[in-house]
């Protein structure tokens, strides 16, 4: 039989010392409601081995995250040590912004590498420098500017991401069809619970020069 509320109460009557024990267990069964759920209205309460049990699962999955993480970690420094002496890592990381969301401005930049203004100033301006990113007022506001990707910044933007990209399907060859099937759902949902936009194709933003 499953534990239920009313056999808790039943068990635990109130009485003139019992005030505080049943605030407690009041605050304990609204926390279990809230995961477990009503069958006909009543609250049931998980027992230990299902407790044991959700405990066990949310370990393998976190342990199946993490150790994906640290392959494709891999993957992501392999593809910034072939192009590290153009860029340097936040250099590539205002590419890729630029890249994977259209055109920004220096607050978006600074917000995306969480620093001061002044230094996604200085990161624009080598960039800038160096060719990579086209920096012009902006059409609706001259008070703002709005950075874009030049063809250079795109083809080497481009090359990070094929890399990274042929890696990947390198590792996704050796797994079975029918599990590589199912990965697209969890990790698009994996993504979208962690607040990434869906991954696009960089050649589907515009560059200039």
């Amino acid at each position: 039989m499953p534990t239920t509320v009313a056999t808790i109460l039943k068990n635990y009557p109130l009485g003139r010392h019992s005030a505080d024990s049943h605030k407690r267990l009041t605050t304990t069964q609204g926390n279990y409601c809230a995961h477990a759920g009503l069958v006909h209205n009543v609250c049931v309460l998980p027992s230990r081995n299902q407790r044991s049990v959700t405990d066990s699962e949310s370990t393998r999955q976190v342990d199946a995250v993490m150790a994906a993480a640290r392959v494709l970690v891999g993957v992501v420094a392999q593809s910034i040590a072939d192009v590290e002496d153009q860029v340097t890592l936040p250099q590539l990381r205002v590419l890729v912004m630029v890249a994977t969301r259209g055109p920004l401005n220096l607050a978006a930049v600074a917000e995306g590498l969480g620093v001061h203004a002044s230094n996604a100033t200085r990161t624009v301006d080598r960039l800038v420098a160096a060719k990579l990113i086209d920096r012009r007022d902006a059409a609706d506001d001259r008070r703002n500017v709005s950075i874009t990707l030049t063809r250079s910044g795109q083809r080497l933007v481009d090359a990070v991401f094929e890399q990274r990209r042929s890696a990947i399907e390198a590792v996704l060859d050796r797994m079975p069809e029918s599990k590589r099937r199912a990965l697209p759902n969890a990790l698009e949902s994996f993504a979208a619970a962690a607040g990434e936009a869906p991954e696009q194709h960089p050649n589907t933003f515009q560059w200039n020069q």
